[in-house]
């Protein structure tokens, strides 16, 4: 937490995220799907995907890119195959509903394929992970985005693709589920957006600017012309986002980025795979090695298993408020204001 910071408290964040949401035009359950994956995001510590989108996802409302009248449709139905297409629609709600689809499909056949194309942004992926996670089932999440152009492809100089998301969410007996979730880029652009807010820079071997220089001045990321993000791992998250790039979207026939940003939509396709143990017959045997390998993984130093950071977050943020820094809450209220809502001027 910076000293700009205000702490607001969750059931203040939810009511105003929802109270925005609803005067943008989101039905109920909409808005309550939305702000509540927001605020979750902020609880755990990933503001990058919290309340902040808000003046994004109202802006995409008043310019038409984000249809808030879209409905998911089924574009492929043959067992434990599935393609749903999300017409530009609300991205949480139809994220939420692909894979809740999907799950109960696992149930069934044991296996399910789901490929949700053409949705708004969808949000944190782990999100769905952990749904998946919840009811049992093992999950691997691969996402791209369609927007502006963020991320330099290994050896170039250019931003050329998105942060394009990995998930894979492993449920555990008796424990919580082990979530890996992580952008194919060093920094996710929402993570940068915050620094440049609070007035901090990002570490080196994050950011290039615009002339293809290293830098560490989150505002390059922004800048006319743009800078962009560096892919983790140097050629390893180059490959990843790339597998991204054309399992999460060309496979499932998906609009893909293979141009400069066309409008102010920011499209998500998701191909998801779910995978339930007790069909698989493995589930004592799986649980068990579950248990030998993180055991063996972590014994001894301080080694936390993935989703660990985020449960503390959001435990210690529970309790003590969520920090949100001035900039990010002036946009907030101005986006309030642009629907004809005041829900945030008496906010602290």
């Amino acid at each position: 937490m910076t000293s700009g910071d205000m702490l607001i408290t969750e059931e203040s964040l939810l009511s105003i995220a929802r109270e925005i949401l609803l005067a943008a035009g989101f039905t109920a359950r909409a808005a309550e799907l939305t702000a509540s994956h927001l605020v979750v995001a902020n609880l755990m510590g990933h503001d990058s995907h919290g309340v902040g989108m808000l003046p994004a996802y109202v802006r995409n409302v008043l310019s038409g890119d984000l249809r808030l009248g879209a409905a998911l449709v089924t574009v492929l139905d043959e067992g434990p195959l599935l393609i749903l297409d999300g017409g530009h629609g609300p991205g949480q709600v139809m994220a939420h509903d692909a894979v809740a689809t999907g799950i109960e499909r696992a149930r069934q056949t044991g296996l399910c394929l789901v490929g949700l194309r053409d949705s708004h942004h969808i949000g944190r992926i782990g999100h769905y992970a952990e749904q998946c996670a919840g009811a049992g089932m093992v999950s691997l999440h691969f996402v791209n985005v369609v927007s502006s152009p963020a991320v330099a492809p290994f050896g170039g100089d250019r931003a050329r693709l998105g942060t394009n998301p990995v998930a894979i969410g492993i449920p555990r007996q008796d424990a919580e589920p082990i979530v890996v979730d992580f952008a194919t880029s060093r920094w996710a652009v929402g993570k940068v957006r915050v620094a440049q807010n609070e007035g901090r820079p990002v570490p080196p071997g994050t950011l290039l600017d615009a002339a293809g220089r290293p830098t560490t001045d989150a505002g390059a990321l922004f800048a006319d012309p743009p800078g962009a993000l560096l892919p983790f791992g140097e050629h390893k998250g180059w490959g990843l986002a790339l597998a991204c790039e054309l399992l999460g979207a060309a496979l499932i026939g998906g609009r893909v980025q293979a141009g400069p940003r066309t409008s102010p939509a920011m499209l998500n396709s998701m191909l998801t795979v779910i995978i339930s143990p007790e069909r698989l017959r493995t589930e004592a045997a799986f649980q068990a090695g579950i248990a030998a390998v993180v055991a063996w993984a972590t014994e001894g130093g301080e080694v936390r298993l993935p989703g660990e950071p985020e449960r503390s977050n959001l435990a210690a943020r529970r309790a003590g408020g969520i920090p949100i820094d001035a900039a990010t809450w002036s946009q907030i209220r101005e986006s309030a204001r642009s629907v004809g809502s005041s829900v945030a001027d008496a906010a602290p």
